[in-house]
């Protein structure tokens, strides 16, 4: 009796084991759900707004300007942002502010990207923290989920900016 409760305890414990790592691969490398918080994304995404994030353009190095990334923060590892990716490297981007008189630009380093919200003036971004190395993007957002009235695939404009289909 004793024998036939421990081989069912080990063979669930093997299929925890199994599962929970068919579920890391799947959140690590093939993406996840993000509830998006904060206004620097407005009017693209507001707060509350549900997206799915897929990663494995971070793995292949497919990050395109204008698409919307989701960052390991640089002032605080332990939090995620979601910010627009401006300029990768070897890109001449703008690092001052839209009310700054006198324009400033600068080139982004090999293995960066330069991420900016779509808010700008209440967004904090490469402009006040700098580059942000390539490494920190966690995945790359593909479409809202949540409101339903904005459910649907981002698409880029002309102007580099993403708007639901």
């Amino acid at each position: 009796m004793l024998r036939n409760a421990l081989g069912k305890t080990f063979r669930f414990l093997g299929y925890t084991v199994q599962y929970g790592c068919i579920a890391h691969c799947a959140f690590e490398y093939l993406g996840g759900i993000v509830v998006c918080s904060g206004p620097s994304m407005e009017p693209t995404i507001q707060n509350s707004d549900i997206v799915f994030s897929e990663n494995l353009s971070r793995h292949f190095y497919c990050i395109r300007k204008g698409d919307i990334v989701i960052v390991k923060s640089p002032n605080d590892p332990k939090s995620n942002i979601c910010k627009r990716v401006i300029g990768l490297e070897g890109d001449k981007v703008c690092t001052s502010n839209p009310s700054d008189f006198l324009k400033s630009h600068s080139y982004v380093p090999k293995g960066h990207v330069w991420l900016e919200g779509d808010n700008l003036r209440n967004s904090t971004d490469s402009r006040c923290y700098g580059p942000v190395p390539y490494g920190l993007i966690r995945g790359r957002i593909c479409f809202k989920i949540w409101p339903l009235n904005d459910f649907g695939f981002l698409r880029a404009s002309p102007n580099g900016h993403r708007f639901l289909d």
